[in-house]
């Protein structure tokens, strides 16, 4: 039997201590702990030395910013954040699908539910929808969908102090300027007296009251319509619902006009015509052979006013023409399905419909990642594709479809994995 040696023994032995001490290093609790307590002094003196000096140049009193910060600590459970003296967290790549098929978007039962749930506070409310119609010319359906969408028609739960949250965010987030912003913006909220600090709930992302609206949204667009001197989008509805028409009136809608029209394009028109920046009268799209799905013509008075194609799954999902006010819609969340959502929920609550005719088809499982390096090369030849982010806007569609007819290939307007290895 061999035996060691006094050297391999020593070796053996320096080993074992190194990896105690690596053990004890690695030991997660003591020093997160440790960590954590530091970063909340830190915070502390932030609020102090950094934030009042700045709240108080922006005519924030010491007794509100006293009251705002009573008892504040930092919410550790939000996304987003980079604490001071911690690791920086790692990007991670976008290799992972984070856009899929619009289909379970559109949930069929959540959107019933809303509906009915709306139509009820259509009647309710009538006498306020019809006077914020008047005032603002913004369709009471539309109002009630926003409403519907963002929560629940106010029944959603609001969990978390806006102040909090908003400097939480402001002290540590991948955001801070941002959220430094809206924070300062929040404290003048509370300085005018509309709501208190108790009151004053919102998002995990510092979205306020039943509209959703971020502070500096609500400086800008929130109203008191029930006039008690307060413009209080938490529990007053008419100042909820006047503060979302509003908002949408500040951001351009159009009077007497709707969000669009559920169509059918014919195979020979192609679907890289879509996007806000290619209007056409709508005359001019049914000229194309363009109809409404639902066979009834277009009013009359439309026939003159811009539309816009929209594809939002290219050739494999519902077709729309759409008008100015669905961009409008867009303002409150940058996305076509949120505005086809707000505009199909507005029309059951209107007119009792259903379900888009047209079927989402199966799209949306490409990596973000292969769209990207789709979308960069489609840039390298000249296309526009609004950005390489990987998701599929307007512009992207419409250069897929314009280099796939230039490719001789039949249009579809959206990614697929048969370009992978074409598309170079």
């Amino acid at each position: 039997m061999s035996r060691k040696g006094p050297r391999e023994v020593s070796q053996a032995r320096h080993i074992r201590n190194l990896l105690a001490l690596l053990f004890v290093f690695l030991l997660p609790l003591p020093a997160l702990a440790a960590s954590k307590a530091d970063v909340e002094a830190q915070f502390q003196s932030w609020i102090q030395q950094n934030l009042w000096p700045e709240a108080k140049k922006d005519g924030v009193s010491e007794k509100t910013f006293k009251a705002a910060f009573s008892g504040v600590t930092l919410n550790w459970d939000l996304p987003d954040l980079v604490p001071p003296g911690f690791p920086k967290p790692k990007e991670q790549p976008q290799t992972q699908a984070e856009f899929s098929s619009p289909a379970p978007y559109f949930n069929e039962a959540r959107l019933q539910r809303l509906a009915a749930t709306g139509r009820s506070f259509a009647s309710q409310y009538g006498p306020t929808l019809k006077r914020i119609e008047r005032v603002y010319g913004v369709p009471g359906p539309i109002v009630l969908a926003i409403w519907g969408r963002e929560t629940g028609f106010g029944a959603a739960k609001l969990p978390n102090s806006a102040v909090q949250v908003l400097a939480t965010k402001a002290f540590m987030s991948t955001r801070k300027e941002m959220f430094r912003t809206e924070l300062i913006a929040a404290l003048g909220i509370l300085e005018h007296g509309d709501v208190t600090p108790d009151q004053f709930m919102g998002s995990w992302a510092g979205a306020l009251g039943q509209p959703q609206f971020m502070p500096t949204s609500y400086l800008k667009y929130a109203v008191d319509f029930d006039g008690d001197g307060h413009r209080n989008i938490w529990t007053s509805v008419p100042d909820t619902l006047a503060s979302i028409a509003n908002y949408l009136v500040q951001k351009g809608w159009q009077r007497g006009r709707g969000w669009g029209y559920e169509v059918t394009i014919p195979e020979s028109v192609s679907c890289a015509q879509e996007g806000p920046d290619l209007a056409n009268p709508i005359s001019h799209w049914t000229s194309l052979g363009i109809a409404r799905i639902s066979g009834k013509a277009f009013p009359s008075d439309e026939l003159r006013a811009s539309g816009m194609m929209l594809v939002p799954a290219g050739r494999d999902g519902p077709e729309f023409i759409v008008t100015p006010n669905f961009y409008v819609i867009k303002e409150y969340n940058n996305s076509d399905l949120y505005g086809l959502y707000i505009g199909n929920l507005a029309d059951r609550i209107a007119y009792g419909s259903g379900a888009f005719q047209g079927q989402w088809g199966d799209v949306g499982k490409m990596l973000r990642s292969d769209v990207a390096g789709m979308q960069m090369t489609l840039e390298h030849k000249g296309y526009d594709v609004g950005g390489t982010d990987g998701l599929p806007g307007y512009k992207t569609r419409r250069s897929i479809g314009q280099w796939q007819e230039k490719s001789g290939r039949k249009p579809t307007c959206y990614p697929d994995s048969s370009m992978l290895g074409v598309l170079k």
